[in-house]
Order: structure tokens, then C-alpha cells, then sequence
């Protein structure tokens, strides 16, 4: 994620990804948070490789 607050990071991705309001995140138990954050960096993790291989593939049909 960008630099600066993660916790406001993540409660930003909340807001736009998962339609939580940034309160209701803030709001979860530790353990409830914990797990809200480690699912959202698998899935950017996630996203980066499936982007990764596309731009592979799509270099590949070019030549």
C-alpha cells in the first residue's frame, strides 16, 4: 500500500473496495482488524501477480 498511516490505508481501502466506512473499520476488534488486513494485502499480492503474468503474456503475443 502507499506510504504514510497503514491503518489509514487500509480503512481507505475499505471505503472504496469493500464499501466499509472507514468507522466501521476502525471500529472491528483487533482480531476482526487482523483478519480484514491480512485478506486485503493477499489480494493486492494476488492482483499484482495476475497483472504481472497478463503484461507477460501480452509481451509474448507481440512478438
Amino acid at each position: 500500500m502507499n506510504d504514510g498511516d497503514s491503518e489509514a490505508n487500509i480503512a481507505y481501502y475499505c471505503l472504496h473496495k469493500l464499501h466499509i466506512l472507514p468507522s466501521q473499520f476502525l471500529n472491528l476488534d483487533d482480531e476482526e482488524k487482523a483478519f480484514v488486513i491480512a485478506s486485503i494485502k493477499i489480494k493486492i499480492e494476488n492482483d499484482k501477480k495476475k497483472e504481472k503474468e497478463m503484461k507477460r503474456k501480452s509481451r509474448s503475443k507481440k512478438r
